[in-house]
């Protein structure tokens, strides 16, 4: 996947990227982190810059919060 370093990557692109991670590799969200940041940011947040990074935060929370809502979490 080609990755433009002048552009701010969505939080909708994160989401699919995250879940892409999660079902072809059988991870937990944990792993799929885990991955993401070794793998895509370089172990560097600010490799694609910060607002990529808060993006990439935002699809996190919103993943867990499906999750959550899914497994019925109060």
């Amino acid at each position: 996947m080609t990755v433009n370093h002048a552009s701010v990557l969505t939080e909708e692109y994160f989401i699919a990227y995250l879940k892409l991670i999660m079902n072809s590799r059988e991870f937990t969200m944990i792993q799929a982190k885990e991955f993401a940041f070794d793998f895509f940011f370089k172990e560097d947040m600010q490799h694609y810059g910060p607002s990529t990074w808060l993006q990439s935060e935002k699809a996190i929370k919103e993943i867990d919060n499906t999750m959550c809502e899914i497994e019925v979490c109060s």
